[in-house]
C-alpha cells in the first residue's frame, strides 16, 4: 500500500479566527485541532524546514499569528496563508495527519529549541 493510500483522507477542514485554529476530521474517525502558531513555525516550507533537518529554522515571535486563507492545492494539500505574509507552505494530507499525530512532542521540542536559543514566542 502507498502511503497516499495508506494516509487517511480529510473530510472537514475549518478554520476559526477567532481562536487562532484549524481543524481537520479525517475519514479514519480521527480529528485535530491545529494553533495557528503551530502551523506557521512548523510549516513544511523550505523557508521553516531547510533542505535537510540541519538546516531547520527556529521561527520565534509568532505567538499571535492568524491564518488568513486556507486555499485548496490540487486534491492532496491546502496552502495554508498567514497575516505575517507567510504562505509558501504546502501543507499535504500526510503532514497534517503526522502533525496531528505528533504535535504534543513537536510543540514541546519547539518550545525548548525556543529556550536554548534565547527566544520567545512573543512578538518583537
Amino acid at each position: 500500500m502507498s502511503v497516499v493510500e495508506a494516509t487517511p483522507w480529510p473530510v472537514e477542514i475549518r478554520a476559526n479566527a477567532a481562536e487562532r485554529t484549524l481543524s481537520v476530521a479525517f475519514d479514519s474517525g480521527e480529528s485535530f485541532s491545529y494553533t495557528a502558531e503551530l502551523l506557521r513555525v512548523e510549516s513544511p516550507s523550505a523557508e521553516v524546514q531547510g533542505h535537510s533537518p540541519a538546516q531547520k529554522q527556529i521561527v520565534a515571535g509568532k505567538r499571535l499569528v492568524q491564518i488568513t486563507a486556507v486555499e485548496p492545492v490540487g486534491h492532496y494539500a491546502v496552502r495554508i496563508v498567514f497575516d505575517d505574509g507567510h504562505a509558501t507552505g504546502i501543507y499535504t494530507w500526510a503532514y497534517l495527519y503526522e502533525l496531528g499525530q505528533n504535535r504534543v512532542p513537536m510543540w514541546q521540542a519547539y518550545l525548548d529549541a525556543l529556550t536554548a536559543r534565547g527566544l520567545s514566542r512573543d512578538p518583537a
